[in-house]
């Protein structure tokens, strides 16, 4: 976890100044939330909303933006700083906390309407169960947790540079020990001199990811999958539209992302 914190600790700058992620067009007025989310999420407007993972905090302000009281939280100092002064110069409101979420409760004491998470989160964490506990936690009763996600089944594949068709290289059911990555650069920054940083991850799948939220208190409302993603995360994927990538053939061969609902139960 030292590792990954170091990395997003590096990423943090420069994703802020990368194209992919356009600060300049979200001062500008651009909604940052991926349209699968700002289809499925019901009005926010009102609703005190935790943003677990929030990185620097576009999708956070963006969820502002929509109405939602919110709070975002994220365990890389550099991330948080930057969050809170992006909600400084684009004068909307927010709180932001850096903390590792399995400590969440040692900094705040809050209950919440909405638990919102999304985008390449839980492939960093190595405990699932305690995950959905601190979601359930932060939950008023009747409150709805909402995750739009990289689908475990695509990370089966093999993502190396010179890779042309689908082909299993890691995992779908992993044990308890994580994979160790040692590459440079960023999905949104390629040529960033990052150094070789090595990372540690996790692939959960799906039927773990819900029943540990069955576990926690909390009823699965829908899961739905998509034959699209958001970033180059093969090689081999075309752009069939800005911030839509698919397989080149056989386009609804296999999932690579999802969504989940859930109610927690009174």
């Amino acid at each position: 976890m030292k590792a990954n914190k170091e990395l997003w600790d590096k990423l943090a700058k420069i994703h802020y100044q990368s194209k992919f992620y356009n600060v300049e067009g979200f001062l500008n007025g651009n909604q940052t939330l991926d349209p699968i989310e700002l289809e499925e999420l019901p009005d926010v407007s009102g609703k005190k909303l935790l943003h677990l993972m929030c990185h620097f905090g576009l999708d956070t302000l963006s969820l502002a933006r929509l109405g939602a009281k919110v709070t975002g939280v994220d365990f890389a100092p550099e991330a948080i700083e930057l969050a809170r002064e992006l909600s400084k110069t684009a004068d909307i409101p927010a709180k932001f906390i850096c903390s590792n979420i399995y400590d969440l409760h040692r900094n705040l004491n809050d209950k919440f309407d909405v638990v919102f998470t999304s985008g390449g989160v839980l492939t960093w964490l190595p405990n699932l169960k305690d995950w959905a506990r601190i979601i359930s936690r932060f939950l008023n009763p009747g409150g709805l947790f909402y995750i739009r996600e990289f689908h475990p089944f695509a990370y089966v594949f093999d993502d190396r540079e010179n890779v042309t068709e689908l082909r299993v290289e890691y995992p779908y059911f992993q044990g308890k020990e994580p994979l160790r990555f040692d590459e440079e650069g960023s999905y949104a920054d390629p040529d960033a001199r990052t150094g070789k940083i090595p990372t540690f991850e996790w692939n959960h799948p799906i039927s773990r990811i819900i029943n540990v939220l069955i576990d926690a208190g909390l009823t699965i409302d829908f899961l739905h999958e998509f034959p699209v993603t958001t970033y180059k995360a093969m090689p081999f994927l075309i752009e069939k539209e800005p911030g839509r990538w698919i397989l080149p053939e056989n386009q609804d061969k296999i999932p690579l992302m999802f969504s989940l609902k859930a109610t927690k139960r009174d």
